[in-house]
């Protein structure tokens, strides 16, 4: 069981990187007026909301202990990113502010995930 939690552990960074990647890699074109919502963005966070809701139940399964008000937080957080992204993906420019509040959010969940004990 360790094994598969450890798995699903591995594929929540890989959603995270894949959120943060898309976000950093349309930040040239934020300068320029013309980024958006990519693929990789969408990806990433649903892979994040996936594996989170697995990760949950497998640590509850072995009765490890599990901060029900830590993952209400991280869960709220990654449902407004993954509102954003999803509403606007179609959109051919992301406005600033907006784009730059899924940033911000990302890196917080990152950081409420790492610094929250």
């Amino acid at each position: 069981m360790d094994v598969l939690l450890h798995l699903f552990v591995g594929l929540h960074i890989i959603g995270i990187a894949s959120l943060l990647g898309g976000f950093l890699t349309q930040m040239p074109a934020l300068k320029q007026g013309t980024a958006r919502f990519n693929k990789a963005m969408l990806h990433g966070a649903l892979t994040m909301l996936v594996t989170g809701v697995a990760l949950v139940g497998l640590n509850q399964a072995q009765d490890y202990s599990v901060d029900n008000i830590k993952i209400g937080v991280k869960l709220a957080v990654l449902l407004v990113i993954l509102g954003i992204v999803y509403v606007k993906r179609d959109e051919e420019k992301a406005e600033k502010p907006l784009f730059l509040t899924v940033g911000a959010l990302t890196v917080a969940n990152i950081f409420i995930a790492v610094l929250w004990t």
